[in-house]
Protein backbone atom coordinates (compact mmCIF):
# COMPACT_ATOMS: atom_id res chain seq x y z
CA UNK A 1 0.00 0.00 0.00
CA UNK A 2 1.25 3.48 -1.04
CA UNK A 3 0.52 6.58 0.80
CA UNK A 4 0.81 9.92 -1.54
CA UNK A 5 -0.52 13.13 -2.33
CA UNK A 6 -1.75 14.52 -5.12
CA UNK A 7 -4.05 17.12 -6.61
CA UNK A 8 -8.44 16.84 -7.87
CA UNK A 9 -8.24 17.84 -11.28
CA UNK A 10 -11.21 18.62 -13.82
CA UNK A 11 -11.74 15.49 -16.50
CA UNK A 12 -14.52 16.60 -18.72
CA UNK A 13 -17.90 16.38 -16.35
CA UNK A 14 -15.45 14.34 -13.35
CA UNK A 15 -12.77 14.81 -11.26
CA UNK A 16 -9.41 12.98 -11.53
CA UNK A 17 -6.46 12.04 -9.66
CA UNK A 18 -2.85 11.15 -10.82
CA UNK A 19 -1.30 8.50 -9.64
CA UNK A 20 2.53 9.03 -9.74
CA UNK A 21 4.30 7.09 -12.31
CA UNK A 22 6.60 5.27 -9.44
CA UNK A 23 3.18 3.83 -7.58
CA UNK A 24 2.25 2.41 -10.63
CA UNK A 25 5.24 0.35 -10.91
CA UNK A 26 5.71 -0.48 -7.66
CA UNK A 27 1.95 -1.69 -7.56
CA UNK A 28 2.45 -3.06 -10.37
CA UNK A 29 -0.90 -1.54 -11.66
CA UNK A 30 -2.18 -0.79 -15.40
CA UNK A 31 -4.42 0.45 -17.28
CA UNK A 32 -7.58 -0.50 -16.59
CA UNK A 33 -7.06 -2.62 -13.75
CA UNK A 34 -9.68 -2.07 -10.88
CA UNK A 35 -8.23 -0.34 -7.79
CA UNK A 36 -9.19 0.82 -4.09
CA UNK A 37 -8.61 4.72 -3.32
CA UNK A 38 -9.23 6.17 0.18
CA UNK A 39 -9.84 9.78 0.28
CA UNK A 40 -8.28 11.47 3.58
CA UNK A 41 -8.67 15.79 3.46
CA UNK A 42 -5.76 17.29 5.26
CA UNK A 43 -8.55 19.33 7.57
CA UNK A 44 -7.26 18.08 10.68
CA UNK A 45 -10.37 19.83 12.64
CA UNK A 46 -12.59 16.80 11.22
CA UNK A 47 -9.73 14.58 13.30
CA UNK A 48 -9.84 16.23 16.27
CA UNK A 49 -13.77 16.03 16.03
CA UNK A 50 -13.30 12.01 15.58
CA UNK A 51 -10.34 11.58 18.43
CA UNK A 52 -10.68 15.12 20.23
CA UNK A 53 -7.45 17.56 20.60
CA UNK A 54 -4.41 16.90 22.43
CA UNK A 55 -3.40 19.47 25.08
CA UNK A 56 -0.23 19.61 26.44
CA UNK A 57 0.28 18.51 30.06
CA UNK A 58 0.25 20.38 32.93
CA UNK A 59 2.79 21.28 34.78
CA UNK A 60 2.76 19.37 38.57
CA UNK A 61 5.01 20.34 41.39
CA UNK A 62 5.91 16.85 43.50
CA UNK A 63 5.12 16.13 46.94
CA UNK A 64 8.09 14.87 48.56
CA UNK A 65 6.51 14.34 51.79
CA UNK A 66 5.53 10.47 51.07
CA UNK A 67 9.00 9.01 50.96
CA UNK A 68 10.28 7.70 53.91
CA UNK A 69 14.29 8.28 54.08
Amino acid sequence: MQVFETKLRKVGSSWGALIPREVVKQEKIGEGEKIQLAVIKKDLSLLEKAFGSVKPPRHFKRDHKDRVF
